[in-house]
């Protein structure tokens, strides 16, 4: 029967993109209060489209912009098959400078077989493939493999402040899934399929530090009080040693090391620090010593200084002592670190290292997200790699990711659900950037993995 599907998927490409197409052209943007209307349609589409298919399909309202979720109907499913849960995002983000892109953002076009536009890879596209798939299951099968419903945000582009309020509304339904699915990563190159099985946490504040009232003359005043500035820099530079470690105070106690497998693996994957220098245009890499430079990336953590904003920053010169000066800093966490100890370990190390002279506060913290770890030997993630290669040709590699998805670590927490980063995408695929793309090579391919995973996931997680 699978045969069947992905047959099918492979005939009826067109069909896909032309839907695809049309989902692109609505500017969700959610952070732009002038696109409500737009998220708000998007959503109503999605819901649609999902009908069609033969899916349940309703928009739940939020206190921001509204989730969709999609169900399996009674009698689609064999009985007694695996509930999956699949979660994505429709929001995207804001397409500015609108001048840098070949072709308007929200005029899905394709050059060269590349689909240009907001959201093509991020999320729209990747959520999409899902919908192809549940449509070739239903035409060739009547049905699908095994129970699935789709959790679908539309605020995962500011922070998702309202998602978990509409799961745990609906905590007694989430909480019967086997496994969350997550299409919304990318893999290591065109030639290398990959699944990714870790994230890294996320935490962040702002530290400000005042010094007089005002800004005051440099010649008047210079030698006579703190510079803020001067302090900022002092403090800052503190806060690594030579080697690339991180000096605040018990930041590693609790990190999980990486084991012998993982750092094995990813020896294997076809990286040079030469290219890798040479991409970013830098000179030479620097980190922490003792670990390679994907070790950094994917499994070690970091604070790092976001932004520095400091006294005259117009042309020519303005000769103060400015009275403020701050910064701000988030940290990527890694598995076993705590989000919350961490930033208090952080601003107590700031304030202990304050030089004299300047006051300091804080003028926010985030909630901060956790990191997440998903088993490699979870019989999920080994449907997720068979999935892979029927699609892709060849057994994919497993890497964490640098970056932060809040979604998976939330699940883990609230409901005991690991979950399987299956992503079709391209490190180069320019998301968040102009000329935002998926090539159509990498959609069409999603499409066959995720009707080949369905079926597996039913065998495998009977």
């Amino acid at each position: 029967m699978m045969d069947s599907v992905l047959c099918w998927a492979d005939k009826n490409r067109d069909q896909f993109l032309a839907g695809l197409k049309k989902w692109l052209s609505i500017p969700s943007i959610s952070a732009q209060p002038d696109h409500r209307g737009d998220v708000a349609a998007a959503a109503e589409w999605l819901r649609d489209e999902a009908r069609s298919i033969g899916m349940n399909a309703e928009v739940v309202p939020t206190a921001g912009h509204p989730v969709v979720l999609i169900t399996t109907p009674e009698g689609l499913a064999p009985k007694g098959a695996p509930h999956i849960l699949i979660y994505g995002h429709y929001d995207v983000q804001p397409p500015e400078p609108l001048e840098l892109w070949e072709s308007p953002p929200f005029v899905p076009t394709v050059r060269d077989g590349i689909l240009y536009a907001r959201g093509a890879v991020d999320d729209k596209g990747q959520v999409h493939c899902h919908l192809s798939a549940l449509t070739a299951w239903k035409q060739i099968n009547g049905g699908f493999p095994c129970r699935i419903s789709m959790i679908i945000e539309g605020e995962e582009e500011v922070g998702s402040p309202n998602f978990m309020s509409v799961v745990n509304a609906r905590k007694d339904f989430f909480k019967t899934a086997k496994t969350l699915i997550i299409s919304d990563t990318s893999i290591y190159s065109r030639d290398v399929p990959t699944l990714t099985y870790g994230l890294r946490g996320l935490v962040g504040t702002e530290m400000v530090l005042h010094g007089a009232n005002t800004d005051l003359h440099s010649g008047a005043y210079g030698g006579t009080v703190a510079n803020s500035g001067h302090a900022l820099c002092e403090m800052v530079a503190r806060l690594h040693d030579p080697q690339g470690r991180v000096t605040v105070p018990g930041f590693y106690d609790d990190v999980i090391p990486l084991t012998e497998k993982e750092r094995q693996m990813w020896k294997q994957l076809p990286y040079s620090d030469e290219q890798f220098a040479k991409d970013l245009g830098v000179t030479e890499l620097f980190g922490e010593v003792g670990y390679t430079t994907l070790e950094r990336k994917y499994g070690r953590p970091t604070l790092e200084i976001n932004g520095i904003t400091c006294g005259y920053q117009g042309p020519g010169n303005k000769t103060v002592l400015p009275n403020r000066a701050s910064c701000k800093i988030t940290c990527r966490l890694v598995p076993g670190q705590d989000a919350e100890k961490i930033m208090d370990r952080l601003q107590e190390y700031l304030r202990r290292i304050k030089p004299a002279g300047v006051t300091m506060e804080f003028t926010y913290r985030t909630k901060g997200s956790p990191s997440c770890l998903t088993p490699l030997e979870s019989p999920a993630m080994e449907a997720a790699g068979e999935a892979m290669k029927l699609a892709f040709g060849k057994m994919p590699v497993f890497k964490r990711e640098g970056g932060s998805i809040p979604v998976p670590a939330w699940f883990k927490e609230s409901l005991n659900i690991d979950s399987v980063l299956i992503g079709f995408g391209l490190p180069d695929d320019r998301i968040h950037a102009p000329n935002e793309k998926f090539e159509l090579c990498q959609y069409y391919a999603g499409i066959k993995a995720c009707a080949a995973l369905y079926a597996l996931l039913a065998e495998k997680l009977k």
